[in-house]
């Protein structure tokens, strides 16, 4: 869908390249300029995965892009860099704010060297304000925003969501912009900054319940739960309740129905009270109605009444599932002959799941040809690598796609 789009990614860590990974796969052709040391995502991984030397959080977010090595900080890899938002369509980057400036970058010069070019900027706290040039993180972020005060309760403190959904969320809030941006050109040949932050996008997750918080005129008092509720702004049954071999979630549904699926004179008894007044009550008598039946016993009964339910699956259990089976939401990649499991993109267009076109396993895999792409003869290419202003890979990384059988 994006073919002929080009887009230039000077972005590392976890939101920008998530927004352009996005991108490349509809089809954009995304150009990662990495550090002659590669981009930090490389240098690090979370749980210490590496796969056969590749960073799994490198492995995470860099999907169908071809990477280019440039010292940014030299005269030409500054003249590489310049060629190469000559012929973008979009310019990423998520350096902290005024980095990009210092380099050579700032906005009078990008127009400079591209009129409708669309530039677009990630950040942790946004390109202004008293915030801006503080550490962007995605855990400080669920701190600031208020997520994690209400992930958890004032009783047990402040829980933090298990993965990093700001960030994730923030590159998606990133592609999105770019694509109303992309719109805007081809109607009025119009460049746009786009600017995606952090806490803007912690901040977007939590949009129903603020608007209640604050349109309810609530206080922090609202947050005390019982542990099995998953919200404060819900009624009961929402959450969390124990089997004898695992957990389920319960979500909104009728009381007398769910009563009579778990037959239980308990539930009965405050089939009619206020759900929401009365969480509390209700939770502690819900969890003890579900405690003596097993999962599958629970998922007989609720699907016979047809109240809205779920088991609480393991990461184990993922791989397994028919509904992800069937949706192809994971993808094998053999990556320097292991074979590992990618999420793939998220979407599917016309019932397909985007294709998985190259992985550039190694710092500036693809530098040579985008050289020569960009007007560079042979010569001028070995000159630029006997200076260092470029680093190009040695062979070309292996990852293969394994087709389902």
């Amino acid at each position: 869908m994006l073919s002929g789009i080009k887009v230039v990614s000077f972005c590392h860590f976890l939101q920008g390249p998530a927004g352009a990974q996005y991108l490349a796969d509809m089809g954009a052709d995304v150009i990662k300029v990495e550090p002659i040391d590669g981009a930090h995502e490389r240098r690090w991984s979370g749980a210490d995965v590496y796969v056969e030397g590749v960073s799994g959080f490198y492995l995470c977010a860099n999907r169908n892009k071809r990477s280019i090595g440039v010292d940014l900080k030299s005269p030409e890899g500054k003249e590489v860099a310049r060629r190469l938002i000559a012929e973008a369509d979009v310019v990423m980057e998520n350096f902290r704010p005024g980095v990009f400036a210092k380099l050579g970058f700032d906005d009078e010069a990008l127009r400079a060297i591209n009129p409708t070019l669309i530039l677009a900027s990630a950040s942790g706290f946004g390109a202004t304000g008293p915030m801006a040039l503080k550490p962007g993180q995605d855990l400080l972020a669920q701190a600031r925003s208020g997520l994690m005060s209400v992930t958890g309760t004032p009783d047990r403190g402040p829980t933090p969501v298990g993965a990093a959904v700001v960030d994730q969320h923030g590159g998606a809030l990133l592609a999105m912009g770019i694509l109303g941006a992309l719109v805007r050109r081809l109607r009025s040949g119009k460049g746009t900054r786009v600017e995606a932050s952090l806490i803007n996008s912690a901040i977007d997750l939590q949009g129903e319940p603020l608007v209640n918080y604050f349109a309810g005129g609530k206080s922090r008092e609202v947050l005390k739960r019982e542990k099995n509720l998953a919200t404060w702004f819900h009624a009961a049954p929402y959450g969390v309740y124990p089997a004898t071999d695992g957990h389920v979630v319960i979500s909104l549904c009728d009381s007398s129905v769910l009563a009579e699926a778990l037959d239980s004179d308990g539930l009965r008894e405050v089939a009619d009270v206020d759900r929401y007044a009365d969480r509390d009550e209700y939770a502690r008598r819900l969890a003890q109605a579900t405690a003596i039946f097993s999962v599958a016993e629970l998922a007989d009964r609720f699907d016979r009444h047809g109240i809205w339910w779920a088991p609480i699956n393991h990461y184990d259990d993922l791989l397994a599932d028919p509904q992800l089976s069937h949706a192809q939401v994971f993808r094998q990649v053999t990556v320097r002959g292991r074979t590992i499991y990618l999420v793939n993109h998220p979407n599917r267009y016309d019932g397909e799941v985007p294709a998985l076109r190259c992985l550039a396993l190694e710092i500036g895999e693809h530098t040579r040809e985008i050289l020569h792409e960009l007007g560079y003869a042979e010569g001028e290419v070995q000159s630029l690598l006997a200076s260092k202003a470029v680093v190009a890979a040695s062979g070309i990384g292996t990852a293969v796609e394994r087709k389902a059988s």
